[in-house]
């Protein structure tokens, strides 16, 4: 099973670089405008995607100028925000990016993306990127799905921001 995985894990990490690459690019520059300037950069993360804020405060290579989003009245116009949840149609997430939208914050999210109508995060973040975690990966003995990578996803897509944004800020000193 854990060979299974691991393969089943590389094609995710493979369809989200060969279809979210300019996404999260996109999402590493806009977050870049905070840092370059006097803004601050803070993330938020719901569910167990807490753990990407975890990481991204204190892990061995914490991200530069962030910190944990708790209050969106804290907020000022040139900060950015980094938000990480399992699905789209999340609707804490979305509550949440609404108050973004009407204080008029810039936002990056990421998410697995369901096809709704309601409450959807790629219609209402500057820019989003999938995940496309929408189910686990692999079967079991039993024929049920196992395997829900949700964090390990938005890891490596937190750690693919963090290359880009590391990138542009060493360009602007």
């Amino acid at each position: 099973m854990q060979k299974m995985f691991t393969t089943q894990l590389l094609g995710l990490f493979t369809r989200i670089m060969d279809k979210e690459a300019y996404s999260i690019e996109d999402g590493a520059r806009l977050l870049a405008q905070a840092s370059a300037g006097e803004g601050v950069i803070y993330i938020k993360g719901f569910g167990e995607m807490e753990g990407v804020v975890l990481e991204a405060i204190n892990g061995p290579e914490p991200l530069e100028n962030v910190r944990v989003l708790k209050d969106v009245a804290d907020l000022k116009p040139i900060d950015r925000v980094l938000l990480f949840t399992r699905f789209s149609d999340d609707h804490k997430a979305n509550e949440f990016a609404k108050q973004l939208e009407e204080k008029g914050i810039s936002f990056v999210a990421v998410s697995g993306v369901k096809k709704t109508t309601e409450h959807h995060l790629p219609d209402v973040a500057d820019v989003h990127i999938n995940t496309f975690v929408l189910k686990p990966l692999i079967p079991n003995e039993d024929g049920e799905r196992v395997g829900f990578p949700t964090l390990i996803a938005g890891l490596y897509i937190y750690t693919c921001i963090k290359f880009i944004l590391d990138e542009i800020l060493t360009e602007y000193e």
